[in-house]
């Protein structure tokens, strides 16, 4: 049987998954379920007689409030507003326009040239922004009209944008990985560099299923007609598109790589590369400062808002023993260690299909991390393992954000079921990257340790 607080942690998590569907904010679900059981824990723990060790007092309080203190005044986090900030400026300096242009004159005369120019493209804005949405939205409007126009079918063509644009929620500076190093207090500059090999070879699966696709299965793409012909001219156009996107990626990798700067000190090297990007593009003035700021903060709100929410929630379902109870289940499960963090990530792979990456991120990663940890694997693997597996969420229904993003800008005639179906092998592709990562731990661990010995 149950103990009480087992219950109690069950009853917790079970109300956060229903309520969930209700569409209510999940800020103020994740904050109201801590009230709510809080007030619970500490009646049962008086009233009960049930073991006092967890929840006693109204002291709770008091816990929540110094842990919302020190997440609000934790430094790593005051990198978010700044590479938030970096690639909506960035989505409107121009660069991706002249990219794109470039691409499609120098890649899209081979079949299939047009999805591998759009792949690159996104791991080139996956590396300068970290944003899926503006990467989507951005991808979507420069491309998916030139390859319809040149006969791409509509599921290709929306399985490629949607895919690519989600590459930025991996390859460093990543957002995603910002939150995770924070709740598990890891080095970003590690999780970065850890990530970066992954992130490259799923961008590298990407292009690899592209042309593959195109050669065995040419109802899906055709060569597009009406092009220049490559001459030194374009070549150097493409690399004079290409060359600004790399500085900036070179400014706030490469300083953190070296030691430098710090993450923190790196977005803010990062935003303002984007807006001398801006300037110097011509695209630069007050009201677009002021729209990006409006968004920055609106985006840095609402991320903040559940960092508050899933804070509190986190305080009280550790305080009531949903630490021991998750590390208990998860090591009665008799499964070799290997096959316990195979559960794991097929737990965080099905809530993507439910939740978002940051829910789960701020939630089930800090009850999963001590368990990894005591079965002795590297954190810093599991934690890219974990984003791996997370970032099936954004191409998962029902709540895949990239289907949302691109259907809202899609051209008409490309349905929801267009993309549906153009995404599920990109689905695939990115499950096959998380099992070489399981199976191979040196694709994360490798560049960490050649930077730091």
């Amino acid at each position: 049987m149950f103990e009480t607080y087992e219950l109690l942690v069950i009853a917790m998590l079970g109300s956060f998954i229903l309520l969930i569907f209700s569409g209510f904010p999940v800020a103020w679900v994740l904050a109201g379920l801590a009230i709510i059981f809080s007030v619970v824990g500490v009646l049962s723990s008086q009233f009960l007689d049930w073991d006092t060790y967890y929840m006693n007092d109204w002291r709770i309080y008091g816990t929540i409030i110094q842990r919302i203190y020190a997440q609000m005044s934790n430094w790593v986090l005051v990198a978010l507003p700044m590479f938030i900030f970096m690639g909506l400026m960035l989505e409107r300096s121009g660069v991706a326009e002249r990219l794109m242009v470039n691409f499609v004159n120098l890649f899209g005369r081979f079949r299939g040239g047009l999805g591998v120019a759009v792949i690159l493209i996104g791991i080139l804005f996956a590396a300068s922004t970290g944003i899926v949405g503006a990467s989507v939205v951005l991808l979507a409007m420069l491309s998916m009209p030139v390859m319809l126009e040149q006969k791409y079918s509509p599921s290709f063509a929306s399985g490629i944008v949607a895919s690519s644009g989600t590459l930025g929620i991996l390859i460093p500076p990543s957002i995603m990985l910002i939150i995770m190093a924070d709740q598990l207090s890891l080095s970003v500059g590690s999780l970065f560099m850890g990530a970066l090999v992954p992130g490259l070879l799923l961008g590298g699966l990407y292009i690899v299923y592209v042309i593959l696709s195109a050669i065995f299965n040419p109802k899906v793409c055709q060569p597009p007609l009406n092009l220049p012909p490559v001459s030194m001219e374009l070549i150097w156009s493409t690399l004079k598109a290409v060359f600004p996107p790399l500085a900036l990626i070179l400014s706030v990798l490469g300083s953190i790589f070296m030691g430098i700067v710090s993450p923190t000190e790196a977005a803010g090297v990062g935003a303002f590369g984007a807006t001398v990007l801006a300037i110097l593009n011509k695209r630069f003035n007050m009201k677009m400062l002021a729209e990006v700021c409006r968004k920055t903060t609106i985006t840095t709100s609402f991320v903040f808002g559940i960092f508050l929410g899933a804070t509190a929630f986190a305080v009280v379902l550790r305080t009531l023993g949903g630490d021991e109870f998750i590390s208990d289940l998860l090591q009665g499960i008799p499964l070799s260690p290997a096959g316990i963090v195979a559960v794991i990530l097929l737990i965080a792979f099905v809530a993507g299909f439910f939740l978002d990456w940051l829910e789960i991120s701020l939630i089930l990663l800090p009850l999963v991390g001590p368990v990894v940890v005591a079965l002795e694997f590297n954190l810093v693997w599991f934690v890219v393992l974990f984003a791996l597996a997370l970032q099936t969420s954004f191409l998962t229904p029902p709540v895949g954000f990239s289907l949302f993003y691109l259907k809202g800008v899609a051209p008409p005639g490309v349905t929801t079921l267009h993309i549906y179906k153009g995404v599920i092998p990109f689905v695939l592709l990115q499950l096959l990257a998380v099992l070489l990562v399981f199976l191979f731990p040196d694709l994360v661990l490798w560049l960490p340790e050649v930077i730091y010995g």
